[in-house]
């Protein structure tokens, strides 16, 4: 069996938190059970599915409906384990019938589940967001009912979510030009607590879109805060704006390989502070902002001994900032060097010009290089 991040018994190894899985699993595995019923009258519950590296899971049936020889349709309530998913708790419902002969398998968007508006996603412009992966995990999986109860693998396969515009209404999908619903997502079918998979696949997909539309400036910013203040200096288009959050990593490693002419990068002093060190996850949880680091910061500006101590003794950036900006000296514009110096080391030398704009918590511009 291949090393995986998740252990059999459901959690993931070293942190004690559950894992759970994706929509696409859930999907796979409605459809799965719906096909079945279609062809045999009776629906399997729990019904199990095959899944990358090793991976068996079984979901009890939430919702079963048959039309004998017409349609059949399965529910599963999806289980994001200890993920603060916005789909957790989701109804994910898989509606089948017969196709016509050689049609293979066919998908549609059913309530809840959105439609690709704009060129560079992975799908084109009109169809179900039903990713490329899940896509696949069913289409396997039809084949394997097919070939088990004797059918022809010829479906149309409606996936839909309970509630899902609304759910979608939180996510990316809106900026991303799929409407009227949520994506269907998932490579591996298990959900990794707090690895944060989805938020970074939708910055990836964020560059593409912007990259598609032909934008040469594109915007990463921490909060709805910073990207207020970017729209008003540079008037950007919603799709060249990245919502970045704690994720600069994601941002730069991807326009290392995708690029953007032109990239500025916006946040608060605390959140850039730990990028002006080299820290590429933003999130408090997992980087801290170093006053020792800003202390020598002033330092090496000609701060004052008194300043440069008083820095090093700050509560937070912020207080750090308020001190330096009395002294009259611009402790913003030396965390935004920083920062720019971070994110230039990890484009390496990808034709990306980079700026940063840095903002207090009114959003007012502090820094900038």
């Amino acid at each position: 069996m291949h090393a995986d991040p998740v252990t059999e018994a459901g959690r993931e190894r070293g942190s004690g938190l559950r894992y759970g899985w994706t929509t696409g699993a859930c999907a796979t595995a409605a459809a799965t059970a719906a096909y079945t019923a279609l062809l045999t009258g009776e629906f399997p519950d729990p019904v199990g599915i095959d899944l990358p590296h090793g991976k068996h899971p079984a979901f009890a049936l939430a919702r079963e409906s048959l039309t004998p020889g017409a349609e059949a349709t399965a529910g599963i309530v999806k289980d994001a384990g200890d993920d603060p998913d916005v789909t957790h708790g989701a109804l994910v419902s898989a509606r089948v019938w017969h196709g016509g002969p050689g049609s293979g398998v066919r998908f549609r968007a059913g309530e809840g589940v959105g439609t690709v508006t704009k060129p560079g996603l992975p799908l084109a412009v009109g169809e179900p967001a039903i990713n490329p992966m899940p896509r696949r995990f069913i289409a396997e999986h039809v084949a394997a009912v097919a070939a088990r109860h004797g059918g022809t693998g010829d479906v149309v396969v409606e996936v839909s979510v309970e509630h899902g515009e609304e759910l979608a209404r939180r996510t990316w999908n809106p900026r991303l030009g799929i409407l009227g619903g949520l994506s269907i997502l998932g490579t591996t079918g298990v959900v990794v607590p707090y690895s944060c998979s989805s938020w970074i696949d939708s910055i990836r997909r964020g560059i593409d879109v912007a990259r598609a539309a032909g934008r040469t400036h594109v915007a990463g910013c921490t909060g709805s805060t910073s990207e207020r203040v970017v729209t008003e200096l540079y008037g950007l288009p919603e799709d060249a704006l990245l919502d970045m959050g704690d994720f600069a990593g994601a941002v730069l490693k991807y326009l290392r390989r995708h690029p953007v002419p032109r990239l500025t990068i916006a946040g608060g002093i605390g959140k850039l502070a730990k990028l002006a060190d080299g820290h590429l996850d933003l999130h408090s949880g997992r980087s801290q902002v170093s006053p020792a680091s800003l202390a020598a910061r002033v330092r090496d500006a000609g701060g004052a001994p008194e300043l440069v101590e008083g820095v090093r003794g700050a509560n937070t950036a912020l207080d750090a900032l308020q001190q330096c900006q009395a002294a009259g000296l611009p402790l913003g514009d030396l965390v935004a060097a920083g920062a720019r110096e971070t994110a230039v080391g990890v484009l390496r030398g990808a034709p990306v010009t980079v700026d940063v704009v840095v903002i207090d918590r009114a959003g007012t511009v502090v820094g900038r290089a």
